[in-house]
């Protein structure tokens, strides 16, 4: 009993590390978001802020195109780990 004892938590060691880096940190899911609107031909990073929150992404600031208003949403929902976006951007040519 005690070896299938050792054997399950050590198993259990083994698989915890993997488990935690499926999941991306708020840190990993801002710096993957940023980028992402950065390298995108229509929001070109625009004049965003982004603020991440247990996966809940938030970008403020403005665009000059009704188009990257719509995307920024779509773009950052593709980052891993991000639970919802709340898109406050504006539109001013």
């Amino acid at each position: 009993m005690t070896k299938l004892l050792i054997v399950v938590a050590t198993l259990f060691a083994l698989m915890l590390p993997a488990a935690a880096q499926k999941k991306n940190t708020d840190e990993q899911i801002y710096d993957q978001v940023r980028m992402r609107l950065a390298n995108d031909p229509d929001i070109k990073g625009g004049n965003l802020d982004v603020d991440v929150k247990n996966g809940v992404v938030t970008v403020k600031g403005r665009v000059d195109k009704e188009r990257a208003h719509q995307k920024i949403e779509k773009v950052a929902k593709k980052v891993k780990g991000v639970s919802s976006v709340v898109n406050q951007v504006k539109v001013e040519p």
